[in-house]
């Protein structure tokens, strides 16, 4: 699902059945991350290499935590 914001266009992952997900847009060498409940809420921004970094962290299974 995408949504175009001025030059920016904000997408989100087709699993997303509900309005509580992670959007992210591209800009320039840069990727963008906004909550999608806070569209005009705080934006976090990163490097196309960290964000390519953080993927694989995240798809090898190095980010998970434990229920507590």
């Amino acid at each position: 699902m995408a949504e175009n914001n001025g030059e920016l266009s904000w997408r989100r992952s087709a699993w997303c059945g509900t309005n509580a997900c992670v959007e992210v847009a591209e800009q320039g060498d840069t990727l963008l991350v906004r909550d999608s409940k806070e569209e005009r809420g705080e934006v976090l921004s990163f490097s196309k290499s960290d964000w390519a970094a953080f993927m694989v962290e995240l798809r090898s299974g190095g980010l998970r935590t434990e229920a507590r």
